[in-house]
């Protein structure tokens, strides 16, 4: 990710292309995180081109982070909730961060079931013809 570019210690806007770029993020996702209210409204030139400043860029960053390990974006919207609020406790950080992982932990316990429901009915191939097949005999309705 490119920080943005500065004069002096003054951040440049941003343009939504740039912004994107930044981030590894489609210019349609942006717009739709700004109409479900996780990015704010951006600032607009003349042009009614959107601008956005160096904190929209990490909050954004924030975002595309928290999507890539898998939080829903109401698990985000929290998470973004309590980051505006530095002094408070983190614990409700951490209960959100704790309950998503627990959630990950069932969906791969469930995983590893299908993995070897799966494994089984591959194990029933004979290696015979179509009408013999082990593994159309196992899917068909009994």
């Amino acid at each position: 990710m490119h920080p943005p570019a500065t004069v002096g210690s003054r951040a440049v806007a941003l343009k939504i292309g740039d912004l994107a770029k930044a981030t590894g993020t489609k210019v349609q996702t942006i717009r739709y995180y700004e109409e479900i209210g996780l990015l704010p409204a951006p600032a607009r030139t003349e042009g009614n081109y959107r601008t956005y400043a160096s904190a929209t860029l990490r909050r954004l960053s924030f975002i595309r982070r928290s999507r890539g390990l898998g939080f829903s974006l109401d698990q985000v919207r929290e998470l973004l909730g309590l980051a505006d609020h530095s002094d408070w406790s983190c614990a409700a950080v951490e209960t959100i961060a704790r309950e998503h992982r627990a959630a990950i932990e069932r969906k791969i316990a469930d995983l590893a079931a299908l993995d070897g429901e799966l494994a089984r009915i591959i194990d029933r191939c004979g290696h015979g013809t179509v009408a013999e097949c082990g593994i159309l005999e196992a899917l068909s309705p009994a």
